[in-house]
């Protein structure tokens, strides 16, 4: 008798759990257009490997009448399973129960997965959607916050931590997400912000909708706080799956290897052509790109932001990448404080988490102007830097076009790092370009000229044929091979291949001290 009355014990706690905060709040949830956390992660999952942790785990506050409403799990889901065969940790915060709010007993079921993650090198995924702290809780909650910002920390460069904001994520709790290596949104329905909009309007009289201060477009487009906007959940959870494809699990291993029936040797006939030679005509980075990596499939990060400044993942030869590119279908693919920002991260992340970093280069310098220079543009760009020459991993550079001035060397030069730097024919590397340099070095001449104009033209001719290509800095070292771009592909497997055992000792020390 006392066996059936446990076992009938253990399934009313689990269809309890199971529950959450009740039918009704499941239907506002699925009405909301929202799904709900253990969906959620039944959808991020290979199908039966979900395994669930402190699933009966209760709120412990005794005040304002919470010792009346306890409900097994706390508001967040809590475990581990697998990934397209590969061990994650997960936790998925319960909107259907107090809000998702969180309280001391939920911050600890987080924690422990954290822990796991960190004690079994793996993944770890956050799926978002909170009210914020339990108020009832008073500091109890805000030390759950500190207690998951601490192991987000500790756990920054050891396993990958992702986040999906899937609904709201304000004050404190926006925290955690930020210190995570991704963050994807969801359109319409997810939002981040320190302070709500009837905040704002209190203290600035400014009148703001939800979306329009912390949506998923404000955040992918204006903040580049989020790296992933998506239509829906279900394309949100499929993102976060073709993310894992390409990053190892932890900073001990490799990323997974894909086998690929694009020839390695492929040359591309189409590369000859894409370049413009008129330097100051436009071009598409991304479509250099897709012509050179496996099967012509580039996974773009933080798409809309800063888009003079492409970073993503690739494979070349079965193996990942990541690249960073300059655009120069926008701003000309000057480097500025947002694209520098972007790229520095991303660069940071592949060198945590063993990732060869390929970079393609056509920057004519950094961005000019008052507000750049005002908001930081020297600090900023230098990080970039730091990023670059911090990095240990196999970094393989392509000058394509323009590389000019300070941008040249901050763009994964020979001179801060980079083990083999190649560079197309149409390659112009130079202190600035030849316009600006003419008019600088023979100012005295053109304006002693008859025809100033013919003069010029003449000046420039000649200061592009000596400085402005790849012939000089080859002849010095610093460029290792000129190659024809129909190469590229060839030549850089080639690189990554003869790269893989690469090793570099560093000084030993505490860490830098990258220009914050």
């Amino acid at each position: 008798m006392s066996e059936k009355s446990n076992a009938q014990r253990l399934a009313e706690l689990n269809d309890a759990a199971e529950l959450g905060g009740g039918q009704a709040r499941i239907d506002r949830q699925h009405d909301a257009g929202k799904l709900t956390a253990r969906e959620r992660i039944d959808l991020l999952l290979d199908p039966g490997t979900f395994v669930e942790l402190d699933k009966f785990v209760t709120n412990r506050c005794n005040d304002f009448g919470m010792d009346e409403k306890k409900i097994p799990g706390d508001g967040v889901v809590t475990g581990y399973g697998k990934v397209d065969g590969r061990v994650i940790y997960v936790f998925a915060q319960d909107f259907t129960v107090f809000g998702g709010s969180l309280s001391g007993a939920y911050a600890e079921k987080i924690c422990k997965v954290m822990d796991l993650a960190v004690k079994c090198g793996a993944p770890v995924i956050g799926l978002n959607d909170s009210g914020g702290a339990r108020i009832q809780e008073g500091v109890v909650s805000l030390a759950g916050y500190a207690d998951i910002f601490y192991r987000n920390v500790q756990s920054s460069g050891l396993v990958p931590q992702i986040s999906a904001i899937m609904g709201p994520c304000a004050g404190g709790a926006v925290y955690s997400p930020a210190i995570t290596d991704f963050i994807f949104m969801v359109k319409e329905s997810s939002y981040m912000f320190i302070t709500g909009p009837e905040v704002v309007k209190t203290v600035t009289s400014q009148e703001v909708t939800k979306q329009e201060l912390g949506g998923a477009a404000v955040h992918s487009e204006k903040s580049g706080v989020s790296h992933f906007e998506c239509s829906s959940e279900e394309e949100c959870i499929a993102a976060i799956r073709e993310l894992l494809s390409f990053i190892p699990s932890n900073n001990a291993e490799d990323p997974p290897f894909l086998p690929t029936d694009d020839p390695a040797d492929r040359r591309d006939e189409a590369l000859n052509t894409l370049v413009p030679e008129n330097a100051s005509r436009p071009y598409d980075m991304t479509e250099l790109i897709s012509h050179v990596v496996d099967d012509r499939y580039f996974f773009e990060v933080q798409k809309d932001y800063a888009r003079n400044i492409v970073i993503g993942f690739a494979r070349l030869g079965g193996f990942p990448v990541g690249i960073v590119a300059n655009q120069p279908n926008h701003l000309a693919g000057c480097l500025d404080i947002n694209a520098s920002l972007k790229s520095a991260r991303f660069v940071r992340f592949c060198d945590a988490f063993n990732i060869p970093i390929l970079t393609f280069v056509d920057v004519p310098g950094f961005l000019p102007g008052v507000d750049q220079e005002y908001g930081g543009i020297i600090k900023h760009g230098a990080k970039l830097l730091f990023a670059y020459a911090e990095a240990t991993v196999p970094k393989i550079t392509v000058i394509t076009r323009k590389a000019y001035g300070g941008a040249y060397d901050v763009m994964s030069s020979k001179h801060i790092g980079a083990d083999i730097n190649l560079a197309y024919p149409t390659g112009e590397i130079a202190v600035m370009g030849p316009d600006g340099a003419v008019n600088i070095i023979f100012r005295k001449e053109l304006a002693a000229a008859d025809d100033p104009v013919s003069k010029k033209d003449e000046l420039v001719a000649d200061y592009r044929e000596t400085f402005a290509n790849p012939f000089k800095a080859a002849e010095l070292g610093y460029i290792d091979e000129i190659i024809e771009p129909m190469e590229t592909r060839p030549r850089l497997i080639q690189s990554l291949e003869m790269l893989q055992n690469k090793r570099t000792d560093s000084p030993p020390k505490k860490h830098g001290n990258i220009p914050l």
